[in-house]
Parts: C-alpha cells; sequence; structure tokens
C-alpha cells in the first residue's frame, strides 16, 4: 500500500506538471450547520492545501473533484460544491470557480480555457449514479481533460467509484497527494512495521461494525483494548449480568471466539473493570459507577468507570504504538465523556514520552477535539472507514489503482 507513486515523486522523474491538466481526488464531504449551510469544520479543505498549493506552485492546471453528502445520484441543491469551493478560494487567497456541473460541453469549455496554476470546483460527483457505479464511461469523461490523476481522498479510498478508482484508468500518470502520503505512512507503518509494544484501542456501540477489525488486531498487536457499547456483548458472553445495556446476541460465539484467539495468541484483551450506568438513556439520567459485573437490572452501561480509566492507561503508557478507533461511552454527555477524555489524555501522554498516536478517523476525532487535545497526536486520520479497512490489511481500491 505504501508503495503508490508520490506527486513530488513524479515531478522528481522529470514529469512536468506546467499547463497540464490534473485531476485531483479530495475528500471535501465536510459538516455544515443544518440551518443555514455553513461549514462548521474545514478541517478537509485545509488538510488538501498541500498538494493544491504544489500544484499551483508547478504551473499546473488543477481540477478538483469530491462528493458532499449522500445526494443518490440527483441534483440537490443543499448538497452543491460552491460553498466548499468559496472556503477553499479564501483560505488559497485566490477566486475557486466552482462548476455547475462535473463532466459535459460546458465544463470541457471552462477547463480549456484554464491558465497555468488556476483551480477549479467540479460540481458534486455524486449527482451523477454512475459515480458510486464507477461507470466506465463516466468515469472516462471526468478523466477527458486530464493526463494527470492525483488521489487525495483516503477517507474514500476504500471506495470503488469512477472518481477514486475508475479515473485511473485514463490516465497518464496516477500518483497520492501529500494528504494521502501521509495517511499510508502512519496507518501502513502501524500495520506492517510497528515499533512495539503495539496496542489496539477499539470502540463504538456495536461489535459487528468491528469483528474483523478486532479479529485482524489480535494477529498484529501485543494489548487490544475494548470499551464503548460493544464491551455487554462481551460481558454477555461471559455470563455477566448487563442490565439493559446494548447486547448484540447474535454475535455472543463470535464474543467468545475472540477472546479465546486472543488467549492462544498471548495478546492482551483487556475489558473494563468498572462501567458508568444510568437509569435512562438521557445526558442527565441518574447515574452511578459499578464493578462491569454488577449493572443494575434496567440499567444501561454508558461510559467505562474509573478504575478502567486508570488501568488501560497504565497498559497504554507501556506501549510505543498506540491506534485508537472508536469512543469508549457516550462521549457527546458530559457524564459520560470521562473514559473517553481519559483515553485521549493518555494517548498524548504516549506522544510527548516518544511513542506513536494514531486516530483512526471517525467519531475518535471528534473526541479528541473535545478534549482539546488534536494536537498532541502524532495523526489524525481523515477517514474512519478506509483507516479500519486498512487495519484490517485489505487493499484499499483508490490506492491499488495508483502507479507503484
Amino acid at each position: 500500500l505504501a508503495e503508490a507513486v508520490r506527486l513530488e515523486g513524479l515531478v522528481g522523474g522529470g514529469v512536468s506538471l506546467h499547463a497540464k491538466h490534473v485531476l485531483v481526488r479530495v475528500d471535501f464531504n465536510v459538516p455544515v450547520d443544518k440551518k443555514d449551510g455553513h461549514i462548521t469544520d474545514d478541517t478537509r479543505v485545509r488538510a488538501a492545501l498541500p498538494t493544491i498549493n504544489f500544484l499551483r506552485d508547478h504551473g499546473a492546471k488543477t481540477i478538483l473533484a469530491s462528493h458532499f453528502g449522500r445526494p443518490k445520484g440527483k441534483v440537490n441543491d443543499a448538497m452543491r460544491m460552491a460553498p466548499v469551493a468559496a472556503r477553499l478560494g479564501e483560505l488559497m487567497g485566490s477566486s475557486v470557480p466552482a462548476l455547475t456541473d462535473c463532466i459535459g460541453p460546458e465544463v470541457e469549455s471552462h477547463l480549456s480555457s484554464m491558465n497555468s496554476g488556476d483551480v477549479v470546483m467540479l460540481e458534486n460527483v455524486r449527482f451523477h449514479p454512475e459515480e458510486e457505479r464507477n461507470d466506465p464511461a463516466f468515469a472516462a469523461q471526468l478523466a477527458k481533460m486530464a493526463s494527470i490523476y492525483v488521489n487525495d481522498a483516503f477517507g474514500t479510498a476504500h471506495r470503488a467509484h469512477a472518481s477514486t478508482e475508475g479515473v485511473a484508468h485514463h490516465v497518464e500518470h496516477k500518483v497520492c497527494g501529500y494528504l494521502m502520503e501521509k495517511e499510508l505512512r502512519y496507518l501502513g507503518s502501524a500495520v506492517d512495521a510497528p515499533k512495539r509494544p503495539l496496542a489496539a484501542v477499539i470502540g463504538g456501540a456495536k461489535v459487528s461494525t468491528k469483528i474483523t477489525v478486532i479479529e485482524s488486531l489480535l494477529d498484529k498487536c501485543d494489548v487490544v483494548v475494548l470499551g464503548g457499547g460493544m464491551i455487554f456483548t462481551f460481558f454477555k458472553a461471559q455470563g455477566l449480568p448487563v442490565g439493559a445495556s446494548l447486547v448484540e446476541d447474535d454475535f455472543l460465539d463470535m464474543a467468545k471466539a475472540l477472546m479465546a484467539k486472543a488467549e492462544e495468541k498471548g495478546v492482551k484483551l483487556l475489558l473494563p473493570s468498572d462501567v458508568v450506568a444510568a437509569a435512562s438513556f438521557a445526558a442527565d439520567a441518574e447515574h452511578r459507577t459499578v464493578p462491569s459485573g454488577a449493572i443494575p437490572d434496567g440499567w444501561l452501561g454508558l461510559d467505562i468507570g474509573p478504575d478502567a480509566t486508570a488501568a488501560f492507561g497504565e497498559e497504554l503508557r507501556a506501549c510505543s504504538t498506540v491506534v485508537w478507533n472508536g469512543p469508549m461511552g457516550v462521549f457527546e454527555w458530559d457524564k459520560f465523556s470521562h473514559g473517553t477524555v481519559g483515553v485521549a489524555r493518555t494517548l498524548a501522554e504516549v506522544t510527548s514520552a516518544g511513542g506513536c498516536s494514531i486516530i483512526g478517523g471517525g467519531d475518535s476525532v471528534a473526541a479528541v477535539e473535545k478534549a482539546g487535545l488534536a494536537e498532541s497526536m502524532s495523526h489524525i486520520s481523515t477517514g474512519g472507514g478506509a483507516s479500519l479497512e486498512m487495519l484490517e490489511g485489505k487493499v484499499l481500491p483508490g490506492v491499488a489503482a495508483l502507479d507503484e
């Protein structure tokens, strides 16, 4: 995975970017305010700047392609790329025209009139149903004006869509941008050649969504820490009372199998010794800390407890590399955020001690930001699903399509 040709390497190899049309797949699927549509977090736009600026500095005619939201193959005015193009223009200090489509004669006419150093934003590629079907004819139209393709959208690299995989078959050179390169370097090293001991912290509500990654990590890690709603399926599999906590009964045997595999491989699979239980699923619910095997009838676990947080911290501080995906509880509610914030603080300590901390996208990113510790992590991934699949050891279609 880490063998994809880099943008810088392409230029270093003698390929000129000057006056060339370069199609760049970015991930500008940014969060917006539902009331007025303004961008609430421009992290993904800022993350693409190194690649865009490199292309501008080398005189390329940069064509940006992205999806935004889930328009389901139809034009949706609330999901147009214009606001993102406007924000990008502010960050760059120059105008970025937002086109009203991503293919067709009008688009081609605009692209043919571009000057060296210009940047344009194509319309939302998912307005066309052919995008998610990876339709070859649609991919060919997207790539029609370009001789070089740059994939800088790690967050969609696990999707074999027209703009992430299909277009690569219609250009002379296909390389990864700076953001993609950074993702592959950190996540690739964590999977293939980590500094040990290697730990993974896996949270989230359901074990069903994380089974394959847990199974894979048991083959790679020295320590695997589990938190979030999924722990109650493991507790029930051990015969412990779980009250009204979230349990996936269909996965009890799988939970048993994972615990057996960890024991067989000599991997420490850690479950919390105590939890914060609540009388109801509400931010202001009556709550108390109880041992993991003593959740009262009708109550439900919404966070790991202080003893578990301390024990997990002790184990993780002894590790050189820690990968984290998924919160320890309902961290959006302050009363049930302490376990998640505690893990974030521990990872910050791992970093400051010279270790490597990798936040694997999704809710873990929001949790680290809520704790005010984003700057204290070695790497924060921009792709939840893509980072999970990479940790599983899967080949990402958007990366496999690039030059090696």
